[in-house]
């Protein structure tokens, strides 16, 4: 099979031991299966990739529903990935964990759990102000945002408390140490962003 990469979620984090009893922290991830919806060529699209669907729904809407006819189903999420060889791709052919070998290095991006709204200090690792010296109150306050009558505002992008979390995190170089393709299920070495359940788009990486 020649595409890059599949959909799939995370099902949990576990523990792998190896045949010379080794211990792993792992990631289960259940891919699949997906369904390839769209092969885009170099002179129909201007450029090579191909669209799969996962995760079937009962309802969609209508230019939604049209674009997926030919597949011959409902998705609730569309990416897309890049192919060696389209020619062994077409519209509504099943893709499942199979893609993947134990050894591979993926490259694995998801949505980051949300912590709601924090503090400088959580929010990007600040330090904090001073301890002692009658600084009662700064133990974890941002400091100066900026200058006084030179801007005479704060600049866009100033680093101070606000919602944390729930942004694309792209983790790369992970190791497949296990494969369970009757279950569609993988085990990735280390954590990956998001929660339980929640969306995974695994690649490889040579």
């Amino acid at each position: 099979m020649s595409l890059n990469g599949l959909i799939g979620r995370k099902i949990s984090m576990s523990t792998f031991y190896h045949e010379d009893g080794t211990s792993y922290p792992v990631t289960v991830v259940k891919l699949g299966p997906c369904v390839v919806t769209q092969v885009k060529t170099l002179s129909r699209d201007g450029y090579e990739a191909v669209q799969i669907g996962f995760m079937e729904v009962e309802r969609i809407n209508k230019p939604l529903s049209g674009h997926l006819n030919r597949s011959g189903g409902k998705y609730k999420y569309l990416r897309e990935f890049s192919s060696e060889d389209l020619s062994s791709l077409e519209v509504g052919q099943e893709i499942k964990s199979d893609l993947f070998n134990v050894g591979d290095k993926v490259k694995v991006t998801g949505i980051s759990k949300g912590k709601g709204f924090s503090g400088a200090v959580k929010r990007y690792n600040f330090r904090g102000g001073p301890k002692t010296h009658g600084q009662s109150d700064r133990h974890r306050a941002v400091g100066s945002i900026g200058a006084g009558s030179s801007p005479g505002r704060v600049w866009k992008g100033t680093r101070m408390p606000g919602h944390y979390g729930v942004e694309q995190i792209t983790l790369s170089g992970l190791k497949i140490v296990n494969c369970d393709p009757k279950e569609d299920i993988i085990y990735v070495v280390g954590s990956v962003p998001g929660a339980k359940n929640s969306l995974l788009t695994i690649e490889k990486q040579k």
